[in-house]
């Protein structure tokens, strides 16, 4: 018969496409995760993978029963969450994916609220950029993310939690010298400091400022925020920098923060799941203690 077991390791083996790193993933031998394999093969009666040594091709057959075996996946993680559900809101594991200009301005203050209101909850974090959290989402390795909004997937449900407006960081010293009418056209004669590639912060900041052909091969693409600021405070060029991330982020005597007169960009942060998860109440649940969150976080800033 086949079993769960099997499917996973073939669904990991199939995505990875490499005995060692498959069985890595699956936490289990290589030789154990053979062993499966080729009982999965002997159960179907068909060849599944072409062997070359470490590395793998699948057959013909094995393309669609992998595709098969992931749909199959798919239904039984539904399957446990929606009996999870029963637990109780937030209860148990939840597996949630955050982007890096979100997670060390948030998070801390998630992980407080929720040990206050939600103890039964297991929170396990994963912090990347967006497109990563994106696609171990939609495999199932995670079970909800927060993220920049909109996501571009038909299976995915969102929900926007707040707006999060972008200032200008500039040396504090120059900042007398930022007040021209059209502060687009004065951010494109400055070297703008910006994210490294992968991070949608720096496609935001590009999107606004339209800029991506010349400005942007002359950006400094850095690792973190910190080293970008740390930059501007020495006067080595100025970035847009997310609300959310000011407090953290600014020493204000040597950095300044310009604010746009008018409609400001901002970004719009929000959870994202699978539509078929059967998990809803817990992320609204979680999405309306992070806004909880946020609100409070303006009230004492003000």
């Amino acid at each position: 018969m086949v079993t769960i077991r099997q499917l996973r390791y073939f669904e990991a083996l199939a995505r990875i496409k490499h005995f060692g790193m498959a069985a890595a993933q699956c936490a289990v031998t290589q030789p154990a995760l053979s062993m499966q394999i080729k009982e999965l093969e002997r159960e179907l009666g068909v060849n599944l993978v072409e062997r070359r040594g470490n590395a793998v091709v699948l057959t013909s057959a094995g393309q669609e029963i992998a595709e098969r075996a992931g749909s199959i996946l798919a239904q039984v993680r539904e399957l446990s969450e929606f009996a999870r559900q029963h637990n109780g809101v937030l209860s148990g594991p939840v597996r949630l994916g955050i982007i890096p200009s979100v997670a060390p301005y948030l998070l801390p203050a998630i992980l407080t609220e929720l040990a206050r209101h939600y103890p039964e909850i297991d929170l396990q974090i994963r912090e990347t950029q967006t497109d990563i959290l994106m696609d171990e989402l939609m495999r199932g390795e995670l079970d909800v993310v927060l993220v920049a909004l909109p996501v571009q997937s038909a299976q995915l449900e969102s929900l926007p939690l707040f707006d999060d407006t972008f200032l200008i960081a500039v040396q504090a010293q120059e900042a007398e010298r930022w007040n021209a009418p059209d502060l687009r056209e004065r951010i494109g004669e400055e070297r703008l400091l910006l994210l490294e590639e992968g991070h949608c912060l720096r496609d935001q900041a590009l999107q606004y400022c339209q800029i991506a052909n010349m400005q942007a091969r002359r950006a400094l693409g850095a690792a973190s925020l910190t080293t970008i600021m740390q930059m501007v405070a020495a006067g080595h060029g100025i970035t847009l920098l997310p609300e959310l991330c000011a407090a953290t982020e600014v020493d204000r005597q040597r950095v300044a923060l310009i604010p746009f007169p008018d409609n400001p960009p901002m970004r719009t942060l929000g959870l994202a799941w699978r539509r078929t998860s059967g998990r809803k109440k817990d992320f609204t649940a979680l999405g309306e203690l992070i806004q909880t969150i946020r609100a409070h976080e303006k009230g004492s800033a003000a």
